[in-house]
């Protein structure tokens, strides 16, 4: 695990940035144990900043402190993942269809660029960089909708989300990428609402059907990959 020291102090929100980052990108992997001395030597930051960091971000739902075992990246069970896409599909289906119905010319200029930047992130090399595209889009259509509520509810499960959007990353396979997203935007674009619901549901769906698929028989959805 290799990060980088972070520059200033007072570093509390500055730690909890490239923490939230680290696990968001995959540097961190689910499941992986925390420790505050090792992530205070890596950030150059003292142990207190770490360990306010990471109950910062407790509330996030991206790390878990467990009886005497200690912190940890937390690591989804399959009931966790269902509640995850289930919820994001209904969440992001209502704002695409609202986005829709309110779209003007600058909302348009601004969907088109998300989409834009994640397609050309689909055909290089970055990893970590395409996650943040993805992710970025699907914001962007939340805040197209222009309901505040909405918007609200999703600020509260969008780190959960965006680590959800970085599991359902395999082999980079910059078809998929494309054939995934262009459909949702362009029925956005040609003012088409319950079109881009049902295209958001579907594919928040088949992504969280396929990373089930993937935590119950791993080598057999490789296979089929």
């Amino acid at each position: 695990m290799a990060l980088i020291a972070l520059k200033r102090q007072p570093a509390e929100q500055m730690a909890a940035e490239a923490l939230k980052e680290a696990i968001l990108t995959g540097v961190m992997k689910p499941g992986e144990r925390l420790t505050e001395t090792v992530l205070a030597e890596q950030f150059g930051v003292s142990r207190g900043t770490v360990r306010i960091a990471l109950h910062q971000m407790s509330s996030g739902g991206l790390v878990v402190l467990k009886p005497y075992t200690g912190w940890s990246v937390v690591d989804f069970e399959p009931l966790d993942l269902w509640e995850i896409y289930t919820l994001r599909g209904g969440l992001e289906s209502l704002a695409a269809k609202l986005a829709t119905e309110r779209l003007d010319a600058s909302g348009a200029a601004r969907l088109e660029k998300a989409a834009n930047e994640l397609f050309e992130a689909a055909t290089a090399t970055d990893l970590a960089e395409l996650k943040r595209r993805d992710f970025a889009l699907h914001r962007c259509i939340v805040e197209l909708s222009q309901n505040t509520r909405l918007e609200s509810h999703y600020r509260m499960v969008e780190q959960q989300v965006r680590m959800f959007i970085s599991s359902t990353y395999g082999p980079h396979d910059e078809r998929v990428v494309i054939e995934h997203h262009r459909p949702i935007v362009e029925a956005i674009l040609r003012r088409k609402p319950r079109l881009a619901a049902r295209l958001c549901e579907l594919h928040c769906t088949s992504e969280g059907e396929r990373v089930l698929r993937l935590l119950s028989d791993p080598e057999k959805e490789r296979a089929n990959s």
